[in-house]
């Protein structure tokens, strides 16, 4: 159950603000979607999958007799759009042009202009490189982040196919090469070896990450010893690392090499895909091209489902297989099946395109459902009625503060995929630090530590200060202004939303009367900081 952010932290102010009915609790219900049940056996576009995707769901609705939710707001449904491809909330610009949107298909063409842009590419890096290379205190390996960062944002602005960029990273040629000179994946834009420094280039690392990020297949248990209810075996996993037996920790690439020696044994396993297929290698060619020949072919039944999966994952809030890095069984069956199955031959079909696979998913009735319970039936959120709630990464975080702060980062390389000496230094990585990213977004909480930072750290306290925010300065001093308005701003701003009549009726007669220091201005930034540090700000729904 998600907990909320600052749950059970009594404050006055933040019980005046704090939503008593949230958007996500409040039962409401709407008629079930039509089902179109034609099988999808032609390519399709994303709108046509995104239609599938409905009747699929629709069937399961109605076999299992729950009504879905009813649809987003307009305002619901920018802020999750620019959360889910941006990163950030949206600008209280954006929002208004959004609302102001009178267009029947502005959903579809916002989603497309977000994918577009800069915000996209930045934001997924952010993804995929959370995903490929944990957070670590290892300093060696932050010095790599960066230009694992850059790689990723620049195949992703060019839309580089899903499979191109697996077939780099696995058969990265110098993985060794510190000084950053690896030239396989685009000249001056970074380079993606900082997934063998993550996992120390060992090669019994790089299988457990390997499979489990590219097939959705967790090996890692079955490599000291048999598990009674495993599938893998000892051998299988050590079958899959000599692919890797190449780079060895102590003595850099050793050519040709494809086997490796398992631990406290006297045995040698030689490489073999995990289907028990003998691999067909070339002479003088790496051990891990012939890997990721097999990883990325359009028949492997694990490569495409995985990813798939995965982006379900991650936009809806459960996957369909979940957890999304194991298999499924008795005790983790699956859900909607052919929905992963039609999705992931379709991707294949549409070339491993990211994007399509994103306008897919996002284009979907099911994701632009309200994140409020149907109160009169019951609710499976694995059969999707509602959207989940989840909780924002690190990055989310910080950028949506950012936006809702004007923050200007004061040396704007920091981002920069190039090393930089004050990568780790600025505001921004200071902050991710603090917030560990969770694997389990409809399972997030924030710890004391966190919550006090959110609260009473240097940062915020800077950030929201009549003397530092310039919005802040303006929606206070606006002389036109009535107090409605400067509230409705606030709102705006923080959670891209106008407040409701009993909001509004609490906080026009709070800061009237000047608040606990009796000066309406403060008063106003007694809003505006509790909004920031509010469970509404803090959550995706």
């Amino acid at each position: 159950m998600i907990r909320r952010f600052l749950g059970g932290v009594s404050l006055g102010l933040l019980s005046l603000i704090l939503l008593p009915a949230p958007l996500w609790a409040q039962p409401s219900g709407s008629d079930q979607a039509s089902s179109d049940n034609k099988s999808a056996d032609a390519k399709l576009d994303a709108k046509a999958m995104a239609k599938r995707i409905d009747a699929l769901i629709a069937a399961g609705w109605k076999a299992n007799k729950v009504k879905p939710a009813s649809r987003t707001t307009d305002a619901e449904y920018v802020r999750r759009l620019y959360l889910d491809m941006g990163g950030r909330i949206p600008s209280i610009l954006e929002v208004r042009d959004f609302l102001d949107d009178d267009r029947a298909d502005k959903r579809a063409l916002w989603m497309d202009k977000l994918l577009d842009g800069e915000m996209y590419s930045r934001h997924f890096a952010n993804f995929w490189r959370d995903l490929l290379v944990a957070q670590s205190n290892n300093q060696q390996l932050q010095f790599f982040v960066p230009q694992m960062e850059g790689w990723l944002r620049s195949r992703l602005k060019e839309n580089a196919p899903y499979d191109q960029m697996v077939r780099v990273i696995l058969t990265t040629p110098q993985p060794f090469n510190q000084g950053g000179g690896f030239q396989g994946g685009g000249q001056g834009q970074g380079n993606p070896s900082a997934f063998y420094q993550a996992n120390e280039f060992k090669p019994e690392n790089l299988a457990s990450s390997a499979s489990r990020i590219f097939l959705g297949v967790k090996l890692e248990c079955a490599q000291c010893h048999k598990h009674p209810f495993a599938k893998w075996t000892k051998n299988q996993f050590w079958e899959f690392a000599a692919f890797f037996s190449e780079i060895q920790p102590n003595r850099g690439l050793v050519q040709g090499s494809r086997e490796i020696k398992i631990p406290n044994t006297d045995k040698v396993a030689k490489a073999k895909f995990l289907n028990g297929g003998e691999p067909q290698f070339k002479q003088g060619q790496s051990a891990r091209i012939t890997l990721a020949d097999w990883i990325t072919a359009a028949d492997n039944p694990y490569f495409a489902k995985a990813v798939v999966n995965r982006m379900w994952a991650y936009f809806m809030g459960f996957g369909i297989i979940d957890p999304v890095d194991d298999e499924p069984d008795a005790d983790n069956p699956p859900v909607h099946t052919q929905i992963l199955d039609e999705l992931s031959k379709q991707f294949v079909a549409n070339r491993y395109d990211l994007k399509w696979l994103i306008r897919a998913i996002a284009s979907s009735e099911a994701y632009q459902l309200s994140s409020v319970g149907t109160g009169d039936s019951k609710e499976d959120t694995r059969l999707f009625t509602r959207m989940a709630v989840r909780g924002l990464s690190p990055e989310q975080i910080f950028d949506s503060v950012a936006e809702a702060t004007e923050y200007q980062d004061p040396n704007p390389n920091s981002q920069q995929p190039q090393f930089n000496p004050n990568f780790m230094a600025s505001p921004r990585q200071e902050f991710i630090a603090k917030f560990a990213s969770q694997d389990k977004r409809t399972e997030t909480h924030t710890s004391i530590l966190q919550a006090l930072y959110m609260m009473n750290g240097k940062f915020m306290s800077d950030q929201t200060g009549l003397d530092r925010n310039k919005t802040l300065t303006t929606i206070a001093d606006a002389v036109s202004s009535s107090t409605e308005r400067r509230i409705e701003t606030l709102y705006l701003v923080v959670l891209s939303r106008p407040p409701r009549a009993d909001e509004m009726q609490r906080l026009v007669k709070y800061v009237n009367s000047g608040g606990a220091r009796k000066d309406p201005r403060k008063a106003l930034t007694d809003v505006y900081w509790a909004l920031l540090n509010s469970a509404e700000f803090m959550l995706n729904h």
